[in-house]
Order: structure tokens, then sequence, then C-alpha cells
């Protein structure tokens, strides 16, 4: 069929002149004089069709000659967006303007073989300023958030962003119909200035309307407009319904809400507000699982009430078997916990959550039996901050070095969480920290004097590379035991280092004192530091090089025990609900009777 079309090509070139055939397709190199801007030449490059396609099948000629003409007025937009309105940017093809009329023929008559040479060669001009900036149709009294300023570079992104800023600001200032045009730019090239202007349509000021809600099958509405921040009366905004939004999504018993204002202002001045719901399955039951050498492989299952009285509240039975084969532990355990939590308790986005668990583990430090009873009250006093407490009692027993003893312990729990991080499985940016204090109080056993156990833990993160592919992470962990000797306090209670949780190579709770058997005493100080570089290879892989150290001292002064670090390199694979975790680590110093080495497996990184 190529050979066909060959032949008709040469036939019509003998009937019609030599000028009428062209060759099929032309190859072309790209050359680009530098502007001296880097940024502006960068941008050239990025949008340059010339460039991009150039490894691509050869163009046509006249397909060549089209390519150059639509990178000409593309980089007409590159000069204008950095604030060289008088730049220009000419496109040259072996020489030849693009509107030389003998171009065309040139390259249909090109000796096979012989690519073109594509030119572009920018001239930038003088930096435009932004000259005058004009808003017309501001309603009376409103303050215009920041715009453009007069002298600063005529940027397209800062003149363009201005009509979606401005927009939202009337928005949230009662104007919900309020209207915003694209700016006018006008050059005033003798000046080397570009004026803009806006023009707004503010429209009606209003208020909240009557809130209603739809595809509610179980929840109860009045419970729903209580709890959220938006009240009937109040200044129309759209920051404070997308907030109640979220609020709704943050109870956990809707897969989604979308709120529909209405198009129409009712005849006291305000917009009914219409949140669409879908309400996720009452019931749920999940399965999990990990595995770590120390502790061995944990397996759980847990079943769910998302809306057991119609007020969001949650009832959850979890059943965990863990202590599987891990060279920490010595025999199989469990974990029984049932929790109620009931939202919005006696104040909006006050938490109480009520719970009752049986445990028993079995690790080289102490085998322990118990059951612990407690509520807890937990509200936010900041965007990012809150507060947990409320008391817990255990009751166990708990087995260390041939000894065994009883315990009944009263506790009154008080956390200060602060976290701005971006994910809770892949953190890239932010801080997370808390910090809890723990006054107990014996009411039987052998232990006589109360105590207080303190502990602080922050991470921070910090990305190296575009996009987050690399990202720095560092967690500190601090704690004291204040009020008991060493041995007074449980050993269930005192401080233990080694494994995923502190520092990593070394056999779970084996960082510090020692009885003469080789058991774990267990502290009443702790300190350990740990630091991760995490870096994506690809789409789905990484690599996680580490380091961590820890100490643990029989005294209650961190800081004072015998320092261990461990070492290792993790690997990665990057899942749509979080990395699956595998890391491998080795202690620099050996403890006797540890392996040489630890492997640690999870969904989502260490800290």
């Amino acid at each position: 069929m190529r050979r066909c079309q060959k032949y008709l090509l040469a036939g019509l070139s003998v009937i019609l002149g030599p000028t009428a055939f062209a060759a099929e397709t032309v190859n072309y190199t790209v050359t680009f004089h530098p502007s001296g801007d880097a940024r502006l030449d960068r941008l050239l490059r990025q949008t340059s069709s010339l460039a991009s396609l150039q490894k691509g099948e050869p163009p046509a000629p006249f397909a060549l000659i089209g390519r150059a003409q639509a990178d000409t007025q593309q980089f007409s937009v590159v000069l204008h967006s950095l604030g060289y309105d008088a730049g220009t940017v000419a496109v040259t093809i072996d020489g030849m303007a693009l509107n030389n009329p003998a171009l065309f023929e040139h390259l249909a008559q090109a000796p096979a073989g012989e690519k073109a040479k594509v030119l572009i060669t920018p001239e930038r001009g003088p930096v435009f300023h932004v000259g005058h900036v004009d808003v017309t149709g501001l309603p009376p009294g409103f303050k215009p958030p920041a715009l453009v300023k007069p002298g600063q570079v005529a940027l397209a992104e800062p003149i363009l962003a201005a009509t979606p800023a401005l927009r939202t600001a009337l928005h949230n200032d009662g104007y919900a119909f309020a209207a915003v045009s694209e700016p006018v730019a006008i050059a005033v090239p003798a000046a080397h200035l570009l004026n803009v202007s806006y023009k707004v349509m503010p429209g009606p000021r209003v208020k909240i309307g009557p809130i209603e809600f739809s595809g509610l099958t179980r929840t109860n509405q009045a419970f729903l407009r209580r709890h959220i921040a938006l009240r009937q009366g109040q200044l129309y905004s759209t920051t404070a319904i997308t907030a109640a939004r979220d609020s709704l999504l943050n109870l956990g018993v809707f897969s989604s809400v979308t709120p529909l204002p209405q198009d129409h202002v009712t005849p006291n001045g305000e917009v009914p507000i219409l949140f669409r719901v879908t309400q996720q399955k009452r019931h749920a039951v999940t399965f999990s699982g990990s595995y770590a050498t120390d502790v061995g492989m944990t397996l759980s299952t847990s079943w769910e009430d998302r809306d057991v009285f119609g007020h969001a509240e949650t009832l959850t039975f979890t059943t965990a078997a863990n202590g599987l084969g891990g060279t920490g532990t010595v025999a199989p355990g469990y974990d029984l916990r049932a929790v109620f939590a009931k939202p919005d308790y006696y104040a909006r986005g006050q938490t109480l959550s009520v719970s009752l668990e049986a445990l028993k583990q079995s690790l080289n430090a102490y085998n322990r039996t118990a059951i612990v009873a407690g509520a807890q009250l937990s509200r936010p006093l900041t965007p990012h901050m809150t507060i947990s407490y409320g008391p817990s009692f255990v009751t166990e027993r708990v087995y260390q070095n041939g000894i065994t003893r009883s315990y009944v312990l009263a506790q009154l729990p008080t956390t200060l969480a602060y976290n701005t991080t971006n994910s809770v499985l892949e953190p890239t940016r932010g801080i997370n920290a808390s910090f809890t204090l723990t006054p107990t109080e014996p009411l039987s056993g052998t232990t006589s004097a109360p105590f207080v156990i303190a502990y602080a833990s922050a991470a921070t993160y910090l990305a190296v590379e575009p996009n987050a592919r690399g990202v720095i992470a560092v967690r500190g962990q601090v704690g004291t035991i204040r009020g008991a000797s060493q041995f007074q306090v449980p050993a269930d209670q005192r401080f233990y280092a080694g494994g995923s949780g502190t520092v990593r190579g070394y056999a779970y709770q084996t960082i510090g004192p020692l009885f003469p058997t080789g058991t774990p005493e267990g502290g009443l100080s702790l300190d350990a530091f740990s630091l991760e570089f995490r870096q994506r290879i690809g789409q789905s892989f990484g690599i996680v090089p580490f380091v961590d150290a820890g100490q643990v001292s029989a005294g209650s002064t961190p800081f004072t025990g015998r320092l261990f670090t461990g070492v290792g390199l993790g690997g990665r694979y990057y899942t749509s609900i979080g990395p699956i975790r595998v890391d491998f680590a080795v202690p620099v110093t050996r403890i006797p009777g540890n392996a040489g080495f630890e492997i640690y497996v999870g969904l989502g990184e260490a800290f």
C-alpha cells in the first residue's frame, strides 16, 4: 500500500509540476537560545510542542509549520505570565521565518534524511509592573482581601488568583450569589505598566436559612442540627458550610456529605441549606494483622455498630490474638476489648468513651493477666490540639523473674496532643506531638506508694524533594516515673525499650537494666531518638535507611542509662490506603541472647 502511495505521488509530480510534490515527513532538531531568565527558559521548553513531540513520529511539512505557529502563540502566553508583556519569541526553520511563502516548498524539497533546524530565540524586553488596580461594584463597607498591588511585577498567577479570592471573600461575608469577572488587563507599553480591573456583581447580602437533611435512614436529624456549628439566621458563609460538612463526615456514620445551598432567597433574606448524605452500613466487620520478629504476629477482628441509638454512637468489640511466634514473647496472648463512644457528650465536639478490656501478655520481661475498665472525655482545644482525660481501673496479676504479684490500680491519664501532619499512615509534613501524665494510686497489692508517669513524644517531617518524594522523619521520646522506687512500680507500668516502637534491631523490651537471669527489669526513665530518610523509587516502591537510639535507666532521670543504637534499611510498597512497610534492622552493640537482626512488617510508616 505504501509503495502504491509513492507511485501515485510521483505521477502527480510529473503532471502538476515539481512544486506540487511534498516530502511525506520532516525530521527536525530544536535549539533554544537562552533568554537570560532561567525560569522563562524552563517554561518555554515545558510548553513547547516542538520539543515534546520531537522524538515522536516525524510530521509532514505543513504539520511542522503548524506546530511551530502554535508554539509561537503559546510562547506569548508564557512571556505575559512572567511580566514580559513586550517580549517576543522568534521561531525559524532553517533560518526562514514561519510566514515566509517559500518555507513549505523548502521543506517539501528537502533531501531525504536531512533534518530541519528549528531555532527558538526569545527576546524578553522590559519587565512590566502592575499599574492601577480598579475594583468596581464592591458593596458598601466590604473590605476586600489583599489583591495585586501597584508596583509589583505583573505576573499572571497572582492577577488571575485575585478573582477566586475576591469571590470567596464575598461568599464568606454573606454575599452568597456574588460573581467576579475575570481580570481585564490593559498594557501601557510606554510606561511598561499593566493596568488591571475587576468587576464585582455582589447580589444581595443574605443569612443562613432553614437547614434540612436528605438521605437519612437512622441518624436523628435534631442531633445533626445541634452537632454542626451552623445556625439559621447567621451570616451566610461558604467556609462555615464547608466546616459543617467536614464535622458531619467526622462523625463516622456517613460515607458522603454534600451541602446544597438553594438558589433562592426567602422573604426574610435567608438561603435554605440542604445537606445530602449517604449513610454507611450500620454494621461493619474488619480483619487486620501485623508481624515483627520481636513481638510476633498479631491477628485481630472487630465488629462495629456505627449508630447505636441514632446519635452517631459507636460500639466496637475487638478480639485479638498476639505474641504468635515472636522472639520477645514466650507464649501467645489475647486482647478482648469493648468500647462505646458517644460524640457531643454535654458539649459539642466532646466525646465520651467507655471501655472494658481483658488481656493476657506473655513477654520476656513479664507475664500479665489484667482487666482494665475506663472512661475518657476527649475534646478539641484548637483545630490542631486535643485533650483527653478520665479515670481507669486496673486489676492484674504480673509475673516477673519468678515472682507473681497482684495489683489494683486507680489511674487518671491525661493527654495533650498536637497534630498538624497531613496523613495518618504516610505523613510528609507537620508535627505530631503528645504529652501524657498518669497519676496512679495503688488500691491494693504489693505497691504501697503512689506514683506519676510522665511521657512525651514528638515527631516531625520535612520534604526534601518536590512532591514529597524524599522525606526526612525525626522522632524523640522521653519518659519518667516519680514517687516510687523501681520495684514498687508494677512491672507492666515501667519503661522498656527495644523493638519497633523505640529502637529497632533489638529484641522487644531488652534495652535497659537486666536481672542476673537476663530478664529485663524495666526502668523509671526512658529516652529514645529515631531518624529516617524516606525515598520513593518510581511510582510504587521506596527505601528507608534509618537509625534509632535509646536508653532505659533504673532511676527516674532520663539520659542516664546505657545508650544502644540500631541501624537498618526498610522497603516500602505504596498502596492507595498507605505504605506496606518491611524494616530490617541490626544492633550496633549486641545484647547477649538477642538475635543479630530484627524484621518488622506493618501498614503505615514506623512513626
